[in-house]
C-alpha cells in the first residue's frame, strides 16, 4: 500500500521545514509527500525547489493563488495529484515522530478513515525547535518530562505509551469531538466518492468535520488514532475564525438533515 501525504502549508517556511526532516526520519519509508500550498509567497516555492533536490523524500508542490483561506480547495487539488491509494492529511506547523506512518499503516482499514490526535507545544519550546539546526526527535523525547512538567506540552502520556488497533477504536456514530484535519487518513477511492473536502467552505473551521460526517453518511467508519498517531503541534497565534460558526452551520445542517 503506498501511502501520500498531503502536507497543507500557508507561509511557514521554518515549520515546514521541520515538519519535512521528521518525514525523513520515519521507519517506514514507503510514501511520498504532497506539499498543498494555499497560495503562499514565492519564497516557499523556492524552499521546496531546493529542498526537494536535496531529500531522500519524493515530494510534489501544489500551489494555487493567494484568494484567502482555501484550504479545502487546496487539499483536493494536491490530493488529485496524490499517486498514493492511501492519504494522510498533515499541516505543515506538525512534526511527527519516527513511527508516526507506521502507526497509520497499522490502522488503516478497509471500509474506515483515521482521526489523529495531536500534543501540543507552548511559544517557548516552539522557539526552540524553529531556531534549531535540525529536528532532534530523540533529544526531544529525553525532556517528554521536563516539557510536561513545565507546562511547554500539553500532553505527555500519549507519546510515551502507543497502543495498537482494536475494536475500541471505531466510532459507533458520528462525533464532533477530536476531528482534527491536521492528522487525518482515508482511502483516497473513499475520498473521491465523496468529492473530498467541500470546496465552497471557506476560511477557518470544520471543513474537517463536515468530510468525516459525510464520510460516515457513506457508509466509512471512524476509528481513533490516539495513543498511536499524536503530531507535535508547533505554536501559533490564532487564525481569523470569521466564517467558523458559518462553516459549523452548515455540518449541523446535514447532520439534520440526514437525522430527518
Amino acid at each position: 500500500m503506498k501511502i501520500s501525504i498531503i502536507v497543507a502549508t500557508y507561509n511557514r517556511v521554518d515549520a515546514l521545514k521541520l515538519v519535512l526532516q521528521s518525514l525523513e526520519t520515519q521507519k517506514d519509508s514507503h510514501f511520498e509527500v504532497v506539499i498543498a500550498d494555499d497560495g503562499s509567497r514565492t519564497d516557499t516555492k523556492e524552499f521546496i525547489t531546493s529542498y526537494a533536490s536535496k531529500s531522500k523524500l519524493a515530494i510534489e508542490h501544489v500551489w494555487h493563488e493567494d484568494q484567502g483561506f482555501r484550504l479545502a480547495l487546496i487539499r483536493n487539488l494536491a490530493s488529485a495529484r496524490a499517486t498514493g491509494e492511501y492519504l494522510i492529511f498533515l499541516d505543515g506547523d506538525c512534526i511527527v515522530q519516527p513511527d508516526f506512518v507506521a502507526r497509520h499503516r497499522e490502522l488503516a482499514q478497509k471500509g474506515f478513515l483515521i482521526t489523529g490526535s495531536r500534543v501540543l507545544l507552548n511559544e517557548k519550546l516552539t522557539q526552540e525547535l524553529l531556531t534549531s539546526a535540525r529536528w532532534d526527535f530523540p533529544l526531544f523525547s529525553s525532556k517528554l518530562l521536563e516539557y510536561r512538567l513545565n507546562g511547554s506540552i500539553n500532553k505527555y502520556w500519549p507519546l510515551k505509551i502507543k497502543l495498537g488497533d482494536g475494536a475500541w477504536r471505531v466510532y459507533k456514530k458520528f462525533v464532533w469531538r477530536r476531528i482534527k484535519g491536521c492528522n487525518l487518513a482515508c482511502w483516497k477511492a473513499d475520498a473521491d466518492a465523496i468529492h473530498g473536502f467541500d470546496e465552497t467552505m471557506t476560511g477557518w473551521g470544520h471543513e474537517d468535520a463536515d468530510f468525516v460526517f459525510r464520510m460516515q453518511r457513506q457508509q466509512i467508519k471512524r476509528k481513533s488514532g490516539s495513543w498511536s498517531t499524536e503530531v507535535l503541534h508547533l505554536f501559533h497565534k490564532m487564525n481569523d475564525q470569521s466564517n467558523a460558526e458559518e462553516n459549523a452551520r452548515r455540518v449541523r445542517e446535514k447532520i439534520l438533515a440526514k437525522a430527518m
